[in-house]
């Protein structure tokens, strides 16, 4: 069994202010000309309105200007615009947080799904991981020289022993540990005519290490050949410092760097009263933007001539055939029911099946693998 999904595209979006500004003016001194440097931190640790807030000031701040922005998420999996979760995440475990989190030792809450603007791989985030965002003329643009501020801003706080690698990764060397060296900071980039992002995290007292891995390895990547970009696995370590106090150091470090702020603000959820930013945390948080923004892949529990890998076993026997022509075990139905629905929308694979002409018996044999292995009771829209 074999199909391939062609998944849709959508399309695309500050905000900061002390309690005593009026947000109006906090907009206004966030894009006014004279204001070149300027730092933002998020009392927020909502994703979605964090990354709206960045958004929007790498779209409405002057294009001369250099912007400091920290944040802290709540517990999420964050990846690149270009990639696919089905590949990169395994969805039937963020199910099971979300449905039964004691039964695998969980306590940190549910874990939110969240696809960035930006490319590169996909992070897990959470109170222990705090987020540092550079916006900057592109002709300043350099992917190694807020990571290097970074880890100056490390050394300040007892920790000289890290360092940016080849990858732009900010990585930490232990001496006489068997790895040897862990990635503590993964990094990602927006480049437009006019401005540049990059933004990055840092591994501090994250509570969930022993899980990254597990959340982190999806269990359709084996069948899955995608266009989309694929995530490079590091071993990852805290660097056990606290969030404030690295918050301050990398301020610091960013005042020595480009001098006097022209403006510093707190961000909280009245942000999200700026039109401009309820714009873009509406689409971030929409299922067509998260899911229907995945290029087009193939799914095959077979090797074919693009994919060669060897399959693992499968808990059914399955043969050869793509969506428009879906076959399971010889079977060739009526294929209406399948091009209508997207696959981030499917309740219940083995009813899907039978609706499109499968035989019963065989529907119950390739539906709950379909629904396990596609995560669809992570995916499936709520009722």
């Amino acid at each position: 069994m074999a199909f391939f999904n062609r998944l849709v595209r959508p399309s695309r979006r500050l905000a900061c202010l002390a309690s005593s500004v009026p947000r109006r003016c906090f907009t206004e001194a966030a894009s006014h000309p004279s204001n070149k440097i300027q730092v933002y931190t998020s009392a927020s640790q909502d994703p979605f309105l964090n990354l709206s807030i960045e958004h929007h000031l790498l779209q409405n701040t002057p294009e001369d200007s250099t912007i400091l922005i920290l944040y802290t998420n709540a517990p999420c999996i964050v990846f690149g615009r270009n990639q696919n979760p089905w590949m990169e995440v395994n969805l039937p475990r963020l199910a099971q947080i979300k449905d039964s989190p004691s039964s695998i030792g969980w306590t940190a809450g549910p874990v939110q799904l969240v696809r960035r603007r930006s490319g590169g791989g996909t992070v897990f985030h959470d109170g222990g991981n705090v987020n540092f965002s550079v916006i900057c003329p592109p002709a300043a643009f350099d992917r190694n020289k807020h990571a290097n501020m970074v880890v100056r801003a490390l050394g300040a706080l007892g920790r000289p022993n890290t360092r940016v690698n080849e990858r732009h990764d900010i990585v930490m060397d232990v001496p006489g540990d068997a790895i040897g060296t862990f990635k503590i900071s993964g990094s990602a980039y927006k480049l437009t005519r006019l401005r540049s992002l990059h933004h990055g995290t840092c591994l501090l007292r994250s509570p969930n290490l022993s899980n990254i891995s597990g959340m982190l390895r999806s269990p359709a990547e084996a069948f899955i050949k995608t266009r989309g970009v694929d995530s490079v696995r590091s071993p990852v370590r805290n660097v056990d410092i606290d969030n404030t106090a690295f918050e301050t150091a990398v301020v610091d470090e960013f005042r020595r760097m480009y001098g006097a702020f022209d403006v510093r603000e707190n961000v909280d959820e009245e942000a999200l009263n700026i039109v401009n930013i309820r714009k873009g945390y509406d689409e971030l948080r929409s299922r067509d933007w998260i899911y229907g923004q995945t290029p087009r892949f193939t799914l095959s529990t077979t090797p074919y001539k693009d994919d060669p890998r060897e399959r693992p076993g499968l808990p059914f026997d399955a043969r050869h055939g793509v969506i428009e022509d879906f076959t399971v075990d010889g079977e060739s139905p009526g294929v209406s029911v399948l091009k209508a629905t997207t696959l981030y929308d499917v309740p219940d694979w083995s009813k899907l099946l039978v609706q499109a002409g499968i035989a019963e018996n065989n529907a119950a044999k390739v539906g709950p693998w379909m629904d396990e292995v596609l995560g669809n009771q992570f995916t499936r829209p709520t009722q």
